[in-house]
Parts: structure tokens; C-alpha cells; sequence
């Protein structure tokens, strides 16, 4: 039995996904800009990923931008029955690798367009909006234009489900006002714990939770509590993360990322552990 069948399965819009999948973020050069420095290494990465049983995969076009998605393609494409490839919208890159906004109804029909395009796909199965209100955090403000393109956009089959990213509560029930919302990306971590309430709450409606840079991202986690649990379960400090949001909440679905087979392995294989409760009690004193 693979690893990623042990972490279990949520529902993603209309598929069971295993909560245990993949983010390709880093599949694209330094900075997420540019081609990587081997396109061989990251094609591999993708299919170990898919051969160990991961069927959630994470992207963007604006990864790269289009690398990320071309590689998924040069990799997977066709694509499996079970695998579902979610991507996101509403930003651009200028000529310096900068993130910009692109929320406006041309430069969003643009990307779902461009994600089609370069994945090789005649429907996006899951397409989040990425609040660009706010480049470090959500912040509160209307997302009902951008919203009312996706939705025009799903009504001429480009997109099945429509998720939010980068987003408040708020902006979460109200988006649900116009839309059924599949999942919720946004920052959470073991020491960054701000969205509780909103897990929580996503959970008693069966909506997946989906939190990006669980293992910190470009500033990786580091306290002393993690590595003493991961000597004592005799695992790496990023398993014992990945492991403490598997057990957080049933619909948590996990998207670490990486560039190396190895690395990959290592993360997949969280879904062996399982943290005692003196473990888990050692890693809820670590605050961000």
C-alpha cells in the first residue's frame, strides 16, 4: 500500500482526492520565474508524485509563468481519470519575475484560457481566485467582479468548480453567496495558526482546506519543539509538520512542493506517522 493512500481521502469538488498531494510551485526556475536549471529532474518529480499515488496536484500558469503547466503536460498528459489538477488565476508576472494583479475580466478569461492551453485541457476542474487585494496576506475588500467572470466562464464549461485563495472568512461566506466554494487556500501552518476558526468551520460543510507553504515556504519552519519530536518519532522535522495537519482537521488537504525525487519521498511518506497525544502537545506550544 502506498503511503498517500494512508492519509485518507476528502472530497474536492465532484472527485475523492487522497489528502496527501503535490504542489508544483517550485517546478519552475529560482524565484518561481523562468525555466528550471533541469526540466528532466522536475518531469520525474511529477511522475514519482503520480506513480506513488497522489492524485491532487497544484498549480498556476503564472508559475514559471506557463513552465510549471507545460511540464505537468510533458509529464502527465494524458492524464489519469482520477487526477485532479487545480490551478489558480488573478495574478501576472512583469519582465523582472514581479507579482502583479490581473483581476480585471480580460486578464482573467486570459489565464483560464492560458491554463487550457498549457495543461492541455478542455475544462479546468478546479480554478481558485487568488485574492490579489492583499500580496502578503488577505485583505478584506469586494471579490464580486472577478467572481462574476469565473462564474461566466464556468457557464461556457471552462471550469467545473470555482475555489478562493488568499481569502478572508468573510469573503469566503460571501463568495458563497454566489457560488458553492470547493476549497479554501490560504497560509496555515504549525506556527501559523490564524485560519483555526475558518478550518474548522469549512470542515462542518465538507469543504476542503487546502494550506499552502505548510512547511513554511521560501522561509522553511525551524523550533526546537519539532525537532525533538521528529528525534523522538525518528522522522524529519517537515514530516512532523506535514503529519500535525494531517490530524488538525479531516479536510485538510496538504500540496508540499518541492524540485527532488528524494525530497518528495520524504514528504509523502508523513502520512506513515501519526503524533501521539504528549507529541502533539509538545508541538501546540509553537506559535509563529
Amino acid at each position: 500500500m502506498s503511503s498517500v493512500t494512508l492519509s485518507g481521502v476528502m472530497t474536492l469538488g465532484d472527485r475523492q482526492v487522497y489528502r496527501l498531494g503535490y504542489g508544483a510551485m517550485q517546478l519552475a526556475g529560482p524565484g518561481v520565474f523562468g525555466p528550471p536549471k533541469d526540466p528532466d529532474a522536475a518531469i520525474r518529480v511529477l511522475q514519482e508524485a503520480v506513480a506513488a499515488g497522489v492524485n491532487h496536484i497544484d498549480t498556476s500558469d503564472f508559475y514559471g509563468p506557463h513552465i510549471t503547466n507545460q511540464l505537468i503536460r510533458q509529464a502527465l498528459h494524458p492524464y489519469s481519470d482520477d487526477l485532479c489538477i487545480v490551478t489558480k488565476v488573478s495574478a501576472r508576472r512583469d519582465e523582472k519575475g514581479n507579482w502583479l494583479p490581473a483581476m480585471s475580466p480580460a486578464e482573467l478569461t486570459q489565464a483560464v484560457e492560458d491554463n487550457l492551453r498549457n495543461l492541455g485541457l478542455e475544462r479546468l476542474e478546479v480554478v481558485n481566485l487568488r485574492s490579489m487585494l492583499g500580496t502578503h496576506g488577505p485583505v478584506e475588500g469586494s471579490l464580486e467582479e472577478p467572481l462574476t467572470t469565473l462564474l461566466e466562464l464556468k457557464a461556457r464549461g471552462l471550469i467545473r468548480h470555482i475555489g478562493l485563495s488568499n481569502a478572508t472568512a468573510r469573503q469566503v461566506a460571501d463568495a458563497q453567496q454566489m457560488t458553492p466554494i470547493v476549497c479554501v487556500q490560504t497560509q496555515y501552518n504549525i506556527a501559523n495558526r490564524g485560519d483555526d476558526a475558518l478550518i474548522d468551520a469549512l470542515a462542518q460543510q465538507n469543504i476542503a482546506y487546502v494550506p499552502f507553504f505548510p512547511l513554511g515556504g521560501f522561509t522553511p519552519l525551524q523550533a526546537q519543539e519539532l525537532n525533538e519530536v521528529a528525534a523522538m518519532l525518528d522522522a524529519t522535522p517537515m514530516q512532523v509538520a506535514l503529519a500535525w495537519l494531517l490530524q488538525r482537521s479531516p479536510n485538510i488537504l496538504l500540496i508540499p512542493g518541492t524540485s527532488s525525487v528524494a525530497h518528495l519521498r520524504e514528504n509523502l511518506a508523513a502520512a506513515t506517522l501519526t503524533l501521539p497525544a504528549g507529541a502533539l502537545a509538545k508541538l501546540d506550544s509553537i506559535s509563529g
